[in-house]
């Protein structure tokens, strides 16, 4: 009745800067140069709303989500020419022992693309079910991907409905999500300490070695 639910991103896997670059090539390829690079700028740090702000403004027209599967694949093949992603430390053993060790059911939220999401936990080794991960294929929000990975849980655990949910994450956008949709949130990695200062994250970790399950349940008066 309890769930972890896990960005991938400099959460799990180090990969936020190769993963920026494919996109950035893959809009390229799109006909899109001149983005703004600057997440923050955006109203959801996604990449299918990040495409959608850039397509719409270089074009002067609609975008359609119809044009992600083709998006997706011209990405992938830029992903593929970086090296491996590697893990962020102590990732691997930490999801393994949620999966394995815990009653904690596990599922992954990513604002990524789906196949390099994929390529990304594949590569650094991490454990994963791909029944339970949603990226930003089809919907635009983080919002939107952590419920529908919420839903997915809730399906592949045959629950109605989770009592505690602990989400971790990198960035500010992940901090904004959990508490928009009344989660507890961990932050994990050293990048956006002051974001997570400004939004009084009660537990932060440098990287997945420091994570202590017993410490955030504590934290966040989980029985």
């Amino acid at each position: 009745m309890k769930l972890i639910v896990l960005d991938i991103d400099d959460t799990l896997t180090s990969s936020e800067e190769k993963h920026t670059d494919a996109l950035l090539q893959a809009m390229s390829e799109f006909g899109i140069d001149n983005v703004d690079t600057n997440w923050k700028n955006y109203a959801h740090a996604t990449d299918s709303y990040i495409l959608k702000e850039n397509y719409e403004k270089t074009f002067k027209k609609e975008f359609s989500l119809s044009l992600i599967p083709k998006f997706e694949e011209i990405m992938t093949d830029h992903f593929l020419k970086f090296p491996d992603s590697g893990e962020v430390l102590g990732a691997r053993k930490m999801v393994d022992f949620f999966i394995n060790n815990t009653d904690y059911g596990v599922c992954f939220a990513t604002g990524s693309i789906l196949k390099p999401a994929y390529l990304k936990l594949e590569q650094a080794g991490v454990q994963y079910y791909p029944e339970v991960l949603e990226a930003s294929n089809r919907v635009y929000t983080r919002e939107e991907i952590v419920k529908s990975a919420i839903n997915k849980a809730e399906s592949y655990y045959q629950v109605d409905s989770f009592n505690e949910i602990i989400s971790f994450g990198d960035g500010l956008w992940d901090v904004t999500t959990a508490n928009n949709l009344n989660l507890h949130f961990v932050g994990v990695n050293t990048k956006n300490v002051e974001d997570f200062e400004k939004t009084n994250v009660k537990y932060r970790i440098n990287n997945w070695e420091e994570f202590d399950l017993f410490k955030a349940e504590k934290i966040f008066n989980i029985k």
